[in-house]
């Protein structure tokens, strides 16, 4: 059976709440976890990330409030096609993504992208693994939005 853009664009907003939002909410606190280990254990190495769990634990926050907005406002929106202005609620998430973008960039370059210094122990090595595989998702869940489901909703 055929679909309509509608009905693909709200299978697209429960793709990204089961794939990317249920993801985030499991990833995030063991590594939030991971990083105060490694932070407490390697408090004076020189390559140590320096407030990095901080920095995660700001963007959890903001990234869950973001997906909330989008859970309980932008989504049902799509998927009950109301016929509302999307104007405003896409710039607000366009502008959170912007921020967490900064997130990342602030990431990649407290753990120099990602790369443990040779004589990183395995927690260090296990935190910068899933760290990227975290940021990789968000990178994703970002562009799914921006690139693919916010352009059928502005007008060109």
């Amino acid at each position: 059976m055929l679909q309509t853009p509608h009905q693909s664009l709200a299978r697209l907003t429960e793709f990204i709440e089961t794939r990317f939002h249920i993801r985030h909410r499991e990833q995030l606190p063991g590594i939030i976890e991971l990083c105060r280990k490694v932070e407490q254990v390697h408090a004076g190495h020189p390559d140590m990330p320096v407030d990095l769990a901080d920095v995660l634990q700001r963007m959890r926050g903001e990234l869950e409030m973001h997906m909330k907005k989008e859970e309980l406002m932008l989504f049902p929106m799509i998927r009950f096609g109301n016929g509302g202005d999307f104007g405003h609620p896409i710039a607000v998430m366009r502008s959170d993504h912007d921020d967490h973008s900064g997130d990342i960039s602030i990431i990649e370059s407290k753990t120099c992208g990602f790369q443990p210094p040779i004589d990183a122990c395995r927690t260090w090595r296990t935190l910068y693994r899933e760290l990227n595989t975290f940021v990789d998702d968000l990178k994703t869940h970002i562009w799914l939005e921006n690139d693919v489901l916010f352009p059928a909703f502005q007008s060109a």
